[in-house]
């Protein structure tokens, strides 16, 4: 089958390709890039007014007239991409608003999209409108707007999708919903929400590249290195003040056992890089399941604080503390799993070896990409 893929984060739409590529099908990756991360993209969708006098230009022009030159400008690229972006099998938009442009724009480039091709089809792995009105109605016990709700972050609604819930945000959720054959959801955090909606396929779990990330058994001879990577953008969505609240109390303890590297927004290949000398790895507090940054970290045998929530442990029949360390918004309670693993090395050695067997196990990109296959196959109209 031909499949284009629209819109990329944290390399899922990548990994899916190569999933399906193994299994002979032909893939298109069409995306602007994930901020400052510059995944592989087939066909690039360049903004042009992100920083500087242009940028200065395009906010002045939105605030006077509601008119979004970055908006025009995608939708343009869009068009020009018409006979690139045509007569696919399958289409499938990462996100509501895989481009970052105004609803109207959204609605006009996926109606655009749909227009050209077969079947399309939704991932809920990102903030969305169901996710975000799920969160903001406190059904979960804590979420990714729990900071912004406890007033840590004002100045920065736009990392916590705040914009989906608004009425025109909302009305193009409903367009899409009406538009595709199903969605489906990456994680338990997309999954909850999703359940029981007549549109939504299941959850099937991130496809990671084993092939591309290598094991290395931890070796525990010195120091104990932790690494916390730090996206300064959603510094508090991602609960990195709790993690340095966390590692100030263990550095007063075992200060003597223990390297602390830090790290501030690097580009994909250059963060990836960077925690392979690493037994611990701090990834995010606010979640129940495990982003890209966790699997592929676990996939290379690190032991990741991340979200490892209850009702992940019981869709996988897990147990706690045995595969990735559930990161609670809870610096003393992060602080004492971690002197947990430092005064019990043996342990690291353990998870490190379990997370591996279980990235093989649940997120295999070629398995994954067959349950995409079945998923789009079984539910076409």
């Amino acid at each position: 089958m031909n499949i284009l893929l629209v819109g990329e984060y944290s390399r899922l739409h990548n990994s899916l390709k190569e999933g399906l590529e193994k299994l002979d099908h032909n893939v298109t990756i069409v995306a602007p890039f994930d901020g400052f991360k510059k995944y592989s993209v087939d066909l690039l969708i360049s903004k042009k007014y992100q920083k500087g006098f242009k940028q200065k230009v395009k906010n002045l022009l939105y605030r006077l007239f509601d008119y979004d030159l970055e908006s025009k400008n995608v939708k343009s690229q869009i068009l020009k991409l018409c006979s690139q972006l045509s007569n696919y099998d399958i289409v499938q938009f990462i996100n509501e608003a895989p481009f970052g442009c105004t609803s109207k724009i959204e609605k006009d480039i996926f109606d655009l999209i749909t227009s050209w091709n077969k079947t399309t089809y939704l991932l809920s792995c990102g903030t969305d409108y169901i996710s975000v009105s799920y969160a903001k109605e406190e059904k979960f016990r804590y979420s990714i707007l729990t900071p912004y709700k406890n007033g840590k972050d004002k100045n920065s609604i736009s990392a916590y999708g705040l914009q989906y819930i608004t009425p025109e945000f909302k009305t193009l959720h409903k367009h899409i919903y009406k538009n595709i054959e199903g969605v489906i959801a990456s994680d338990i955090d997309y999954h909850l929400p999703l359940k029981n909606h007549p549109k939504y396929l299941g959850l099937i779990p991130n496809p990671i590249n084993t092939e591309i990330l290598h094991y290395k058994k931890p070796e525990i001879k010195g120091k104990i290195v932790i690494f916390h990577g730090i996206n300064s953008h959603n510094y508090y969505k991602k609960g990195n003040d709790i993690f340095e609240e966390a590692l100030a109390i263990v550095k007063k303890t075992h200060s003597k056992s223990i390297i602390i590297t830090t790290v501030r927004s690097l580009p994909y290949s250059d963060y990836i890089k960077a925690y392979d000398e690493a037994h611990i790895l701090l990834d995010q507090i606010y979640a129940y399941d495990q982003g890209y940054n966790a699997l592929e970290a676990m996939a290379k045998g690190k032991v990741v604080f991340t979200g490892a929530e209850q009702e992940w442990l019981e869709h996988y029949n897990l147990e706690e503390d045995t595969i990735a360390i559930n990161a609670l918004p809870d610096a003393k309670a992060i602080a004492k799993k971690l002197e947990w693993l430092i005064t019990n090395p043996n342990k690291i050695i353990e998870i490190s070896k379990n997370a591996r067997q279980f990235i093989e196990k649940h997120h295999h990109y070629i398995s994954s990409a067959e349950k995409y296959l079945n998923t789009w196959t079984n539910n076409k109209k």
